[in-house]
């Protein structure tokens, strides 16, 4: 192994730069993980906006590799041994807790990077916490005892392993959150890789009817969306989408309602409760963005017996069921992967999500030998 490696470091506000690294010692409680394939998010675009909160670090928390160094402590604990091809969580949990026990490390306190500083989450936390290497966007990263991890399963590629993290939340938010299941109709608004991984969720499990939403310049995602199953798309600017949905629903509404449309304002939300006509539905919002609700219809909830769920990560039992989904090969994976970068190019790729770089960039990896 090199003694030398390369990372792209976020220095500042939407700044990033390569950098040579040293590669850390590995303790016998300890591994090195190669990294093939890291995912690029909707989340690395916010989050790469924002200014620096403690020091310079290395983004890319969907992260995909071969276990290259492994310490006996480490191996013995984990089952896994060198040259294992791994999907590694974001999460580094404190392991003792009752979330960690249930496996929703998501909910474990010492996964609240937001919240505290100290915390250590892959491609969220700070270089000056030894030995540094905490993101995906680099030719290696450090992997404690408490790093979990999944195998990847035969005949899945390291690259279509690495849709597992949007592909974990689609079987989270929309089977475990959502509850959706056989005969379920359901109502998917943003055509984004989330939305269209909960679209591969609902089918997989059984969905009756399953209607995705979006705008004008979702055209080519809808396209996937049809292709991926959808019995329906709603272009929400040249339709209501409302009297579509009731149009296609026969009246009746939705089930379930998936909102995966950060950062469009409040009228997606306000849309689905409306979109949910039988009472006892469900809807889990991806509500990571800073929209207010000064006049929340709190009324209409309560008297449609509706249930309000935010989408807030994954569990391990999400990520396994994920995996054995994408090792199936039902869908058309390839027309969401659409893009793929190397490290001299992260920046380009973070944008390219953000719709302000590579056009059509739905799913978008970053491979660190490229």
């Amino acid at each position: 192994m090199p003694e030398k490696i390369v990372a792209a470091v976020k220095v500042g506000p939407s700044t990033t730069e390569l950098r040579e690294l040293d590669l850390p010692p590995v303790p016998d409680d300890a591994a090195l993980m190669k990294v093939e394939v890291a995912g690029v998010c909707g989340t690395d675009v916010t989050q790469y906006r924002l200014p620096l909160r403690r020091g310079p670090l290395v983004m890319g928390h969907e992260n995909v590799g071969y276990l290259a160094r492994v310490g006996k402590i480490f191996a013995a604990h984990k089952g896994m041994r060198e040259g294992d091809l791994v999907f590694l969580e974001h999460y580094l949990p404190c392991g003792h807790c009752e979330w960690d026990h249930m496996g929703e490390y998501r909910h474990c306190a010492a996964t609240e990077w937001f919240y505290d500083p100290n915390a250590i989450r892959y491609g969220y936390t700070s270089m000056d916490i030894a030995p540094g290497l905490w993101g995906g966007f680099s030719h290696y990263v450090y992997l404690p005892l408490n790093a979990v991890l999944h195998k990847v399963p035969r005949g899945l590629t390291p690259e279509e392993a690495g849709v597992a993290t949007p592909m974990s939340n689609g079987v989270q938010w929309a089977l475990m959150d959502g509850g959706v299941g056989y005969g379920s109709s359901v109502l998917i608004q943003g055509p984004g890789q989330q939305g269209l991984c909960c679209l591969m969720a609902s089918k997989q499990a059984g969905a009756d009817c399953v209607i995705v939403t979006g705008t004008s310049k979702d055209r080519r995602r809808l396209e996937v969306a049809t292709a991926f199953g959808a019995d329906a798309v709603v272009d929400v600017e040249k339709e209501d989408p409302l009297a579509r949905i009731l149009e296609i629903t026969g009246g009746r509404g939705v089930d379930v309602v998936l909102d995966c449309t950060v950062g469009a304002g409040s009228a997606p939300t306000l849309l689905g409760i409306e979109a949910a006509r039988r009472r006892g539905a469900t809807m889990v919002v991806q509500g990571e963005g800073n929209q207010e609700f000064p006049n929340f219809p709190i009324g209409r909830l309560t008297r449609k017996g509706m249930t309000l769920k935010s989408a807030r990560g994954h569990s391990y039992r999400a990520v396994e069921l994920a995996l054995r989904q994408l090792a199936s090969h039902r869908f058309p994976l390839d027309m969401m992967m659409t893009h793929t970068f190397g490290l001299a190019d992260v920046d380009f790729a973070i944008k390219s999500v953000g719709g302000q770089g590579a056009p059509g960039a739905i799913h978008v990896s970053v491979l660190p030998w490229k």
